[in-house]
């Protein structure tokens, strides 16, 4: 049985042994993917395809019934809603589960 020094040797050995192989594979890797690029002509797009993040639009939490305006709550207040109560021209919204309601004990796919 090998004592412990020597496994540790060995593992040493193999690891030097595994990253220069990786190394030496991954360049015939790049040269076989530059070839085939050139070849067949592909665009970056092509082989790296990438949309970019939509912006998420930020939810209005204020409505103007007047002039049909609304604010999400970020940045400067609008001009029509300055001087006056916010909470009057909140949007109210209704969550899209009661949690206070009454269970389905027969439903086996409870909201939890």
């Amino acid at each position: 049985m090998p004592s412990y020094q020597e496994l540790i040797a060995r593992k040493n050995e193999l690891d030097k042994r595994i990253e220069e192989a990786r190394h030496t594979e991954a360049k015939e890797a790049l040269a076989t993917i530059k070839q085939l690029i050139d070849t067949f002509g592909f665009t970056v797009q092509q082989v790296f395809p990438w949309k970019p993040e939509e912006k998420k639009k930020a939810e209005a939490k204020y409505y103007d019934p007047e002039s049909g305006a609304s604010w999400s709550g970020r940045g400067k207040p609008p001009k029509w809603l300055e001087g006056k109560d916010r909470s009057l021209y909140e949007i109210k919204t209704t969550p899209s589960f009661d949690f206070n309601a009454p269970r389905d004990e027969n439903n086996p796919f409870p909201v939890q």
